[in-house]
């Protein structure tokens, strides 16, 4: 693990994985600076996800919050197609690797997102978490912090308070997109 961090602009990727080891998740990123709440990168309009079986490109600009903690990843959205504004990752492990290029993490399920409209926030992919407890055979201990994060998280996000406000992210994905950084799409 590093402490190092590339040059505010500077394009990197965001790496996730699942507790086996097999490949999750990897995200275009260009890291955009830190704050007292850690870490943000962003992902312009146009730049590419991909994981095993599945890939998408940003249709609009997002900045993701990765905190010290090493236990989740928040990522804000603006204009998303489906109003999804929160998105955080509950991890394990997330961290910057020896190469300030690329920031790590294992997937660890369990997500709570909130969306504009009725439906609000919540926990997310429950029945996921549940199957891959038993496949990967998650420690208890691990479980338990993940399950009462969770609750915590979902509850601070629907309280809308920092980080969770919209005045904590919306200065990084200014920041994003005054960098005016081409779409890449595919031909």
């Amino acid at each position: 693990m590093s402490d190092a961090r590339p040059a505010p602009g500077t394009e990197m990727v965001f790496q996730w994985r699942k507790w086996d080891g097999s490949p999750h998740w990897r995200h275009e990123c260009v890291y955009l600076g830190a704050d007292e709440w850690g870490d943000w990168i962003g992902q312009p309009v146009g730049w590419h996800s991909v994981r095993p079986g599945a890939e998408f490109h940003a249709g609009g600009p997002n900045v993701t919050l990765v905190p010290a903690g090493g236990d989740h990843a928040l990522t804000v959205n603006r204009r998303h197609r489906r109003g999804m504004r929160i998105y955080i990752d509950l991890g394990w492990d997330i961290h910057w690797s020896d190469d300030p290029l690329l920031a790590t993490g294992i997937d660890m399920d369990l997500d709570v997102v909130r969306v504009e409209g009725a439906r609000g926030t919540w926990v997310d992919d429950r029945d996921e978490w549940a199957e891959h407890s038993a496949r990967y055979g998650y420690p208890a201990d691990v479980m338990a912090h993940l399950e009462a994060l969770a609750l915590d998280l979902e509850e601070r996000v629907r309280a809308q308070v920092a980080p969770f406000d919209d005045a904590t992210a919306d200065p990084w994905l200014d920041r994003l997109e005054a960098l005016s950084l081409a779409p890449r799409l595919k031909p």
